[in-house]
């Protein structure tokens, strides 16, 4: 008589739903990542930290030119430093709250020694020629 009285008590919310622990554990998925979150930005990791800032970079092949364009904010163009090797472009950045450091394997092969840089309002463009393909050598 006990279990008939308390199905009678019981309401249809209360039921065993199938699906409870399935929810139950995205919910505590979740918090545990938003947990993990917050002890990251607690911590000083995150998007403010300068070493996870994320150079948004693009690179543009033009006839005989390859362009790579980049933002930068938050840097004095004396704090920039650019090197190329023909094939890599590397940018090492520093300000005072952010710091930028970017390796750029470049689609075509450049001639280092064309290069030209510009910095303005935190985007800096560099361009270089293209350096030709190679020469095909005929075998007699």
């Amino acid at each position: 008589m006990r279990v008939i009285a308390l199905a009678r008590g019981m309401r249809r919310d209360d039921r065993d739903d199938p699906f409870d622990d399935f929810f139950s554990e995205i919910e505590r998925m979740m918090n545990d990542v938003m947990d993990d979150a917050r002890s990251d930005v607690d911590a000083g990791a995150g998007p403010s930290d300068p070493a996870s800032t994320d150079v948004h970079l693009d690179v543009y092949e033009e006839e005989d030119q390859l362009r790579v364009v980049a933002d930068i904010p938050g840097v004095d163009r004396e704090e920039i430093d650019l090197k190329c090797d023909g094939e890599v472009l590397t940018l090492d950045a520093a300000g005072d709250a952010r710091e930028y450091h970017e390796r750029v394997r470049l689609p075509a092969r450049v001639d280092e020694h064309s290069a030209s840089a510009s910095y303005n309002n935190g985007i800096l463009e560099v361009t270089f020629d293209t350096v030709g393909e190679s020469a095909n050598i005929d075998l007699s």
